[in-house]
């Protein structure tokens, strides 16, 4: 059975001890092996999926997942379609959507408002991302995707690749995965996209071994994870910026072709181009398992959140 998650928030990725996430992922582990067994697991609960930011795999597999656990979804994709839009308050709609909803998940463009929101609510809150900050369930895909890889999240060197400024998901992910034995980590980003200060300070206080580098190339070989991202438009408010640094980094086979036989490589998505489609069919590459695993570790979430199992 494991921890008690039961009425809890997940609003920022270090929320659950190392023990309570590895019970969503043993949960997950049975979803997978049958998914059928957990199919009316919450019929009757309706989530709501509150998006004021776009979305795809995040918003779709959520509400994939509740609707496979036999639940009712509600919410909207574009805040311009909720009150929001009229000048009502976080607190007000959170206040409103509890009345309909047992659980919610939210997205926004600004960082905090899941905090926010979770102070306004009488059911639990799941932050799917707020600017820059957090994406805690995109880290428990990764997670469990590193799992199934490489068994352990023990004695790994991590790579992550590209804009390691505005990727809320790398941040996530090096707070949370700094946690397991022996895991160290090999930033690759140009200049402007450096890891922020506030990571390299997580780091540094709980004695996480870690370099930078701008060479992807040197790196790639003492990887066992490389994690690649997009350098992303919507962070930058200078467009000139965006153009002169979102092709720094393309992982081609050529670069693949460098590294130790162990490596997986993951993505959050959506990609630009910044990994070759020619590398998709590679068995090194991990990205759309993750995709699915998403999906699973977000069923086990929503059950446990809501004391169903």
């Amino acid at each position: 059975m494991g921890p008690d998650l039961k009425n809890r928030n997940l609003i920022n990725t270090l929320d659950f001890s190392v023990e309570e996430q590895e019970a969503v992922f043993s949960l997950a582990g049975e979803i997978i092996k049958g998914p059928r067994a957990y199919s009316k697991l919450l019929e009757g609960v309706i989530m709501a999926s509150l998006f004021f930011e776009p979305s795809t795999r995040t918003r779709l597999s959520f509400e994939a997942a509740m609707l496979r656990l036999g639940g009712g979804v509600i919410g909207f994709s574009d805040s311009g379609s909720s009150s929001v839009a009229k000048g009502e308050s976080i607190s007000d709609t959170i206040r409103t959507v509890c009345a309909y909803s047992d659980i919610i998940v939210m997205r926004h463009p600004k960082e905090g408002t899941p905090l926010v929101a979770a102070n306004n609510s009488t059911v639990p809150i799941i932050n799917a991302g707020d600017g820059g900050r957090e994406h805690p369930t995109q880290t428990l895909a990764d997670l469990l995707t590193i799992k199934s890889y490489h068994t352990s999240i023990e004695n790994l060197t991590v790579g992550c690749c590209g804009d390691l400024k505005f990727g809320r998901t790398v941040h996530s992910l090096v707070r949370n995965i700094g946690r397991y034995n022996n895991v160290s980590f090999i930033f690759v980003s140009p200049p402007e996209l450096t890891i922020p200060g506030f990571i390299k300070s997580h780091l540094d206080e709980n004695g996480i071994a870690y370099r930078e580098t701008a060479a992807l190339e040197d790196a790639i070989p003492q990887m066992d994870v490389l994690y690649m991202t997009r350098v992303q438009r919507e962070r930058f408010f200078n467009e000139e910026d965006y153009i002169r640094l979102k092709d720094t980094y393309i992982l081609d086979k050529k670069k693949l072709a460098l590294s130790g036989p162990g490596l997986i490589v993951l993505h959050p998505l959506p990609r630009v181009n910044e990994i070759s489609y020619d590398v998709d069919d590679d068995p090194k590459s991990a990205y759309f398992v993750q995709v699915g695993y998403g999906m699973y570790v977000r069923m086990a979430l929503i059950a446990k959140l809501l004391g169903a199992v």
